[in-house]
């Protein structure tokens, strides 16, 4: 099952159940996937890598609305944000922890022969293809950066 015929029938089930805070989220889910459908030049059909990036932005966008609705005072909206951030994240691929994007890191940069922190524009795209779906780009950076030194 893809994941356009997943979130489908989880808003149905959420529906049933009246599930709004998981239905609000699944609706977001839902509308990107039509946007990015009927956007000019697409299939009818998202595919699920196409689906996962569109989801990741979305948690991305979450994550960021959260903290500026935390910094403001604003807990009942980042509670809100919250919530569908969790549902968004059912969809998402597990993320990796730190240790485990540094051991990866470590192994990217010995195959690579990166030496330097002058090296970092050559690790960087590696890393960011390797750790697809699976890291936050930020925390990439940050391990990179601190790995060359």
């Amino acid at each position: 099952m893809s994941l356009q015929e997943q979130v489908n029938k989880d808003i149905i089930t959420a529906m049933k159940a009246k599930d709004e805070k998981s239905l609000r989220a699944l609706r977001a889910l839902k509308s990107a996937l039509l946007l990015a459908a009927t956007a000019s030049g697409a299939k009818d059909n998202v595919a699920d890598d196409e689906a996962i990036k569109l989801f990741q932005k979305l948690a991305k966008q979450r994550k960021e609305s959260m903290e500026i609705f935390i910094q403001n005072g604003r807990t009942e909206l980042a509670q809100t944000e919250q919530e569908e951030l969790e549902v968004i994240e059912r969809y998402l691929p597990k993320q990796l922890s730190e240790e485990e994007i540094k051991t990866e890191l470590q192994q990217l940069i010995t195959n690579a022969g990166a030496t330097s922190a002058a090296d970092f524009g050559k690790i960087m795209p590696l890393a960011m293809k390797h750790f697809a779906g699976r890291a936050d780009g930020k925390v990439i950076g940050g391990l990179v950066k601190q790995l060359l030194g």
